[in-house]
């Protein structure tokens, strides 16, 4: 059993535990009917691109594959960005397994009915001595554009897309198009495309970054969130885009910042950040939080951390291993939301506190895990400032190191509308928040079905809840409203990676690694990215 399957089992198998309040896990909300209606549609998917014939195995030829088993690597819409009627996205493959090896360093090959992760074992990782063991899953990202219903793949013939874990923000101005993405040797690579011709204009690395997240769209300029160092763990900037056609990749950097840009915000003349906390955090400034930039056009100055984890969470090893992801403008308001790697708050416990008996270990498992919390503040940074946590925890475990006990303190904060991950435990991510028409939109990951195919030996998690959510402020001063809590028709999708407005509806990126779901004649739905449009109908 790997640890993260241990861990899920663990989680499952000890919800039940006396020491609370804590997140509501596995509980998910019955929806109520919601004042507006929706359609969807799937304008694209990920086909099968590679045969699997067993870890470790040479790889098959096909599709279609005369041995093994079709595998679809393709698996997030990473970044995405509209341009009038086009939408360009570029791609991820494997990310679950690349998380799971490089971030969670959990490298043991796994194979499951839903997906595989080979790792080491993988022909990547045994052809190319330069990819490390843990990311020897990943394979070329993608970049595609639909237009007028065609989708089409612009993936360019580039060795620098070759070093590119996946292609994690997009963005547009004047023309042109930009990708960024982390590379295996902890750079920043870009891409850029012509919007009008649809040509190709090349690629550039940024050796001072190591990662990045979302580009921004903001009184007239480009802004870009970045991290520094391998997964952006070492410290962050904000760079402003001033490129053009000859000359696509020209950026000043207009903010650096104690900890990696995450998201990116615009309000009353100002850029808002949300940040990941660095790899070790010393101080409140490198735990994840949410900064302010001087009034816009920005010539040097100060940010401003207005927010950090440190003011919510109690457990302090437990605060270090917080993100701030999805951040939005909305009715007056800044609204963001919490993001948090299963397993990673377990494994920190884990280093400092080893537990000596199974018990033990098992409240450590489930007393370190959290949902994401909903936040909302205006006048920020200002003597008038207000901030209202919207759905979270009015109080959390905190382990105590002199008594090995669990005691439950509160936050100081009492949610307005609900518990953290709206109401459901499994969403651990607020991933993307964006306005559309008068609504707010909150995408969320989920990651129940990975419990269920992870821990066999626990009860069953409920099929009901599985799949990413949508989420939908309908007014500032209103609760939120269920779009969707079963990934938009296929709860193989485990969450809404990305979105992009278009008046009062919206496209969908959708995250969802199940590489080895993919035939359409079994009673599983099929693995792999799926671009969505969300019509509002009423």
């Amino acid at each position: 059993m790997s640890a993260l399957a241990g861990f899920a089992a663990a989680v499952l198998l000890v919800t039940g535990a006396s020491v609370a309040p804590g997140p509501a896990v596995g509980r998910h909300p019955a929806p109520g009917p919601a004042a507006d209606t929706y359609s969807s549609r799937l304008l694209g998917k990920a086909v099968p691109d590679e045969c699997f014939a067993g870890i470790g195995q040479p790889y098959p030829a096909g599709p279609p594959c005369a041995t093994g088993q079709a595998k679809v690597n393709q698996s997030y819409v990473w970044g995405m960005t509209r341009v009038g009627r086009q939408v360009w996205f570029g791609t991820g493959a494997n990310t679950h397994c690349l998380t799971s090896g490089s971030g969670l360093a959990d490298s043991k090959p796994v194979v499951y009915d839903d997906y595989v992760c080979e790792f080491a074992e993988s022909q990547i990782a045994k052809q190319h001595p330069l990819v490390p063991d843990a990311l020897g899953d990943v394979r070329v990202p993608q970049v595609w554009t639909y237009d007028n219903g065609v989708l089409t793949n612009r993936t360019p013939d580039d060795p620098r897309l070759r070093s590119t874990l996946g292609l994690r923000a997009a963005g547009t101005a004047n023309g042109i198009v930009l990708f960024a993405g982390p590379s295996l040797s902890a750079t920043l690579n870009l891409f850029a495309f012509d919007a009008v011709t649809k040509r190709y204009l090349g690629s550039r690395t940024l050796a001072q970054y190591g990662n990045a997240r979302t580009f921004l769209a903001a009184a007239g300029d480009l802004y870009l969130g970045a991290g520094i160092g391998p997964d952006g763990g070492l410290g962050g900037a904000v760079l402003r885009w001033r490129g053009n056609r000859l000359a696509p990749f020209l950026f000043d950097r207009v903010a650096t910042l104690p900890a990696q840009a995450a998201d990116l915000a615009y309000q009353d003349g100002h850029l808002y950040a949300t940040t990941w906390s660095t790899l070790q955090p010393t101080s409140d400034a490198q735990l994840a939080g949410v900064w302010r930039s001087p009034p816009l056009p920005l010539a040097g100055g100060e940010w401003t951390q207005v927010w950090h984890t440190g003011r919510y969470e109690k457990d302090p090893l437990t605060a270090t291993t917080y993100g701030a992801g999805g951040v939005a403008a909305y009715g007056g308001w800044l609204y963001w939301g919490t993001m948090h790697v299963p397993l990673k708050a377990t494994k920190v416990h884990q280093a400092a506190y080893p537990q000596p008996t199974e018990e033990a270990k098992n409240l450590q498992v489930r007393y370190t895990q959290r949902a994401a919390a909903i936040w909302r503040g205006r006048n920020l940074g200002t003597p008038d400032e207000q901030i209202e946590l919207l759905y979270g925890e009015p109080a959390f475990p905190v382990y105590q190191p002199a008594t090995g006990t669990w005691t439950p303190v509160p936050t100081g904060w009492t949610p307005k509308y609900g518990r953290s991950g709206f109401g459901n435990g499994y969403n651990n991510y607020t991933w993307r928040m964006i306005v559309a028409g008068d609504r707010l939109y909150v995408a969320t990951m989920d990651w129940s079905y990975l419990v269920h195919i992870l821990s066999s030996t626990a009860p069953p998690t409920d099929p009901a809840g599985w799949g990413g959510d949508l989420w939908t402020f309908p007014a500032p001063d209103a609760p939120a409203e269920p779009v969707d809590t079963r990934g938009l028709g296929n709860y193989l999708n485990y969450g809404i990676r990305t979105m992009a407005a278009d008046g009062d509806d919206l496209y969908l990126g959708m995250a969802n690694p199940m590489n080895l779901r993919t035939d359409p004649a079994d009673s599983v739905p099929e693995g792999g990215w799926e671009l969505i449009r969300l019509e509002r109908t009423s």
